[in-house]
Parts: C-alpha cells; structure tokens; sequence
C-alpha cells in the first residue's frame, strides 16, 4: 500500500509557512461577539474497569489533589500595579523589545523606526495586556477541552485527573481575568489564529486529538510562555500568580505525555502519520499567533510591514521558537517526531524549533516545577 503524501497546503491551507497574506487574514472575532458556539462530535465513554492500572496516571492524580490552590485567598490581590512600570521593566529585560528599541535607533527599515520612549512604553503596556488576553481565552479552550476528555477518554484513571484539571482551568480563567480587569486595562480579543486551534481542537470526534492539541501543544506552548514572563516581569503579584498557575500547567502537559504515549503504541502508520500532520498544523497556529497583528494594529502599526520584518530580522530560534521548548521534546517522547520516514522532524526543522528535541520532556520534570508541594 502506497502512503498518502499531503501537501503543506492540504494540511494547512498555504504552500509556504512564512506566507505573509496567509498569515495575515485570520483575524479576531466581530467586536460585537460574545459567544462562539462550536460544533463538536464524539462519543461520551462509560466505563465499567474500576481497577486502576495506570500507575503514572494515579500519581499525577494525587498530586493533583495536594496541589490545590485558591486564586481568591491565595493570591494578594491587595498589592498595587503600576502598568507604566512594569512596561518598563519589560522594556529593560525583554529580548524581543531591546531589539526592536535598538532598531529604531538606526534601522529605517523597520515600522517603529524614530519611536521615542513614549511610544515604546505604550508598546509595552499593550504586549502585557495582549499576552494576557490570549492567555485568558486559551485557558478557556483549555477548560472546555479538558471537560470532553473527561467524558471521552476510555480510561477511569485519566477521567479521574482530568476532573481535577477542569477545576485548574476554571480558578487560570479566573486568576488571569481579574488581573487584566482590576491590575490592566481589560481584555483584548482571541487571536484568529488560536480561535481556529481552538475550534479544531474542540470539534474533532477522536479523544486523542483533544489530547494532542490542548495537553501538548497549547499547553506546551503556555508552559514555556509564563516561565519567560515570569522570568522577565517586574511585577511580584504576576511573578506569584504565573508560578502558581505554572505548577498547575507542569501536570497538564506531562498527563498529555503519558495518557498519549499509550494510546500511540497501538495505532497503524497512516494513524501516526495523521497525528504528525495535526501537531505541524497546530504549531504553525500556534507559531503564527505570536506575531501579534491585532497588537500591532492597535499601535497604529501596519501589521503587514512589521510582520514582513519580523519574517525577515528576527531568529525565530530565539524568540518565537523558545516557545516551544516544551512541545519539541514532548512530541519525540510519543515517537510522533520521527515517525515513518521523520516528517514532522523534517517540519519542525523548517519552523526553527527542532533545536529544543533533547529538551526535557515535561513528564519527567512536572514535580519539580510544583509549587505548593515539590515532593514528588
């Protein structure tokens, strides 16, 4: 039997993965949106196995349990936030805006050349908030995600800590919403390019593609996402809130590994083959996303001249692409990145990101990153 070869285009609707007007026509929702009905299949599994056999699954599952936190008492919501500060600490400790204050300086090429320290202060407080937004709405995703696995996955130890995950989404949603509304300026809307992940994600019929793109890559993707602000924000209310909520995400992603790295080692070639095309799809969602058009925009930016320098100056290795530090060794961990004939390597080697393959993979690092209790 001859395998089927799709092409970058059948898999992700472009023939280039830097095509600038493709990446540029996923926009947010309607401004007027409030809600967003998706339309999902898939069966709700019952099972009759109470007999717990799955010795990774239950130790995530009690550590879960110890692990809770309340993000109403737990947190010290009483301390101020200066966002004016805060940007510019930002601007003094983040890589991506010490470069773009430096090329304003002396590159004409590039859409914020002659910015003063005004406008770059503004283009600080705005990437905080749009950060945050984006968050506040994939924590969402994550919250609905992690609802259907529990109805759909087949195994009682896994619906047992997915329940607990469902309560971590829910108190993320919360802690990062009222930091934007009471410490911010309010939300921003989803990003087109998470909207589209999202509804992907959530409308698939098979229990592991839920797996695949909420546990490893989106969550992946967060996990590595708050280490960096957490490591580069000024704020101590924020640095308390990410690294609650990271101890929490540490779980997710390792629970995707080992739930995932089961139900792989059974399936046919064409079966991985397809997992491998949705995992380069719902990178380069996720890699698109990062550019930030709507941020630029509301900048008064044109967003189609900053992305094309972007595309053009920056080392995707070094920005973008340390975002996923925590999906690339995951992925080799479930044997998806040289599966068959090495495809998605062959993929994530054109994204830039395949640097991160020998990382550690999250699975074995969560208890580590615990932050109530480190005993594993």
């Amino acid at each position: 039997m001859t395998d089927i070869v799709r092409t970058t285009r059948e898999i992700v609707g472009r023939d280039e993965i830097n095509d600038l007007e493709e990446i540029l026509m996923l926009g947010p929702p309607p401004v007027d949106e409030i809600i967003r009905e998706i339309q999902a299949d898939g069966a709700i599994r019952f099972t009759w196995d109470y007999d717990q056999a799955r010795p990774a699954l239950e130790k995530l599952y009690e550590k879960a349990k110890r692990s809770q936190w309340n993000a109403a008492t737990d947190i010290d919501w009483s301390q101020d936030v200066d966002p004016e500060r805060i940007a510019r600490g930002l601007l003094e400790a983040h890589p991506e805006m010490l470069l773009y204050q430096q090329k304003a300086k002396d590159d004409p090429t590039i859409p914020l050349y002659g910015w003063n320290d005004e406008q770059f202060v503004q283009l600080a407080i705005e990437y905080q908030t749009q950060f945050l937004s984006q968050i506040v709405h994939g924590e969402q995703g994550a919250l609905m995600c992690t609802a259907k696995i529990c109805e759909q996955v087949p195994w009682l130890e896994a619906k047992y800590y997915a329940s607990t995950q469902v309560m971590d989404e829910a108190r993320h949603v919360e802690v990062f919403s009222r930091y934007l509304d009471t410490k911010l300026r309010g939300h921003h809307p989803i990003s087109g390019h998470l909207l589209a992940l999202l509804e992907d994600v959530l409308g698939d019929a098979r229990w592991d593609i839920t797996y695949l793109g909420m546990q490893i890559m989106i969550e992946g993707l967060a996990l590595a996402s708050f280490g960096f602000l957490h490591a580069v924000t000024p704020d101590p209310l924020l640095k308390t809130i990410l690294r609650y909520v990271m101890s929490d995400e540490a779980r997710h992603v390792a629970f995707g590994v080992v739930s995932l790295a089961e139900a792989y080692e059974g399936m046919s070639a064409a079966e991985v083959k397809d997992r491998q095309e949705f995992a380069f799809e719902a990178g380069l969602r996720m890699r698109d996303r990062t550019f930030n058009q709507d941020f630029w925009a509301r900048l008064g930016v044109d967003p189609r001249a900053q992305l094309r320098w972007q595309l053009e100056n920056l080392d995707t290795a070094m920005y973008g692409g340390m975002l996923f530090s925590k999906v690339v060794p995951n992925i080799k961990k479930l044997g998806l990145l040289d599966a068959g004939d090495g495809w998605l390597r062959q993929k994530y080697t054109e994204m830039g990101i395949i640097q991160f393959e020998d990382w550690i993979d999250t699975s074995e690092e969560y208890a580590s990153l615990d932050a109530i209790d480190p005993a594993s």
